[in-house]
């Protein structure tokens, strides 16, 4: 990997951004969302795991128990991202 390496992306941020977009989603939306607002190359990172790309992210996001999944897709809730 060369010198220049690309923050990694706190899961909370891409929480914070599914509530902004205000509606569910499915999870490729929200894949496409994040590539668009991050970067196609973005790595991400929880208070657990690190080193994801989006897919990644989301597989973990959803075993966590932080999507609130309906027939339109997921969303999330503030009170499922945690503050520290």
């Amino acid at each position: 990997m060369s010198e220049l390496t690309l923050d990694s992306i706190h899961g909370h941020k891409v929480m914070e951004l599914m509530l902004a977009h205000g509606q569910s989603l499915t999870k490729e939306a929200l894949r496409t969302l994040m590539h668009q607002t991050f970067g196609d190359q973005a790595r991400y990172h929880t208070c657990s795991a690190s080193e994801m790309d989006a897919d990644a992210l989301i597989e973990f996001l959803e075993k966590k128990g932080k999507f609130i999944h309906s027939d339109d897709g997921i969303a999330t809730a503030a009170d499922r991202i945690c503050n520290h």
